[in-house]
């Protein structure tokens, strides 16, 4: 029954932890990743973390303009928001 029970947790994991897709465009379209951050810094964003993930995102780790933590994907490509989290 243990052995089950792994076997169902590691292979459930990766969907459990994944995050969005959030592109499926060539990288020559999308959008320069330091120009990317500067618009963000410019609307008044702090960026602690900046990544490109496997699902194709711009994420980051930081805080809002409202000094709220957030994790924020976007597509690289348009960049609109696909997935937000806003710490109070």
């Amino acid at each position: 029954m243990r052995k089950l029970l792994l076997t169902a947790l590691i292979a459930l994991s990766p969907v459990a932890f994944a995050g969005p897709e959030c592109t499926t465009a060539d990288k020559a379209e999308w959008q320069d990743k330091d120009q990317f951050q500067e618009n963000l810094k410019a609307q008044g964003y702090d960026i602690k973390k900046f990544k490109v993930t496997s699902g194709n995102c711009y994420e980051i780790y930081g805080w809002n303009k409202d000094k709220q933590k957030v994790e924020i994907y976007y597509n690289p490509v348009t960049g609109a928001v696909v997935k937000e989290e806003i710490e109070d």
